[in-house]
């Protein structure tokens, strides 16, 4: 009983050191907090896989209200239910939100501050580099799973809606999740159909009147 209680409170010591770290961390919002979660979430501690995390990214992104914090509560939710996401989500925002409530009565001099400015503009090239090594693994991980072609087509197609539509985000991670849904189950269908018309080829017969 002891030693399953000491579990439950390093699960909750390691969610919520975690997120606490990355909204410490995570300097200029979202975007940048996504690859610091990432690493806490799949390369850490283990609680999800890539491919779940990338689902999660998806929805994440789908749903209103900020990215970091919907992140935090499912991974609080994966870990220890509705008790964990709760936990996790202070976690997450407290800090930061200590932080900004604290330095809000100076904030006037942080704003003009040259060390301030230097520091903004020494961080965004980190951020830069941080989202753009996670893009280019869930773009390898995407070509991995849908082929080469189809996946640089679906690239384009995003890219196409997002930047020269001008289409709403959410619109199109909407309908690539609606087609991802589908995507797999007929890509067995068809290899099931090219299987059974080459198992008839070889025993000689007729695909329409042995599939009839």
């Amino acid at each position: 009983m002891e030693e399953r209680q000491q579990r439950e409170t390093a699960k909750y010591r390691d969610i919520g050191w975690a997120m606490a770290k990355t909204g410490v961390i995570g300097y200029g919002g979202g975007p940048s907090v996504i690859p610091l979660i990432r690493y806490e979430a799949v390369t850490h501690y283990r609680w999800v896989e890539d491919e779940e995390f990338a689902e999660i990214l998806a929805i994440a992104n789908a749903l209103p209200g900020p990215i970091a914090t919907k992140m935090a509560a499912y991974l609080g939710y994966r870990t220890r239910g509705a008790a964990g996401a709760c936990f996790a989500v202070i976690a997450h925002i407290l800090p930061s939100a200590a932080a900004m409530i604290a330095l809000m009565s100076i904030v006037q001099w942080l704003s003009s501050s040259a060390v301030v400015q230097g520091m903004i503009a020494a961080v965004v090239p980190v951020i830069a580099v941080m989202i753009g090594v996670m893009a280019y693994e869930f773009g390898e991980r995407a070509v991995k799973g849908l082929g080469k072609w189809l996946g640089i087509a679906l690239f384009a197609a995003a890219f196409g809606l997002l930047q020269l539509l001008g289409v709403h985000a959410a619109v199109v991670i909407v309908a690539f999740l609606a087609y991802g849904a589908v995507h797999f189950k007929v890509v067995d269908r068809l290899k099931e159909r090219k299987n059974r018309r080459r198992a008839v080829r070889q025993e000689g017969g007729d695909y329409k009147t042995w599939n009839g």
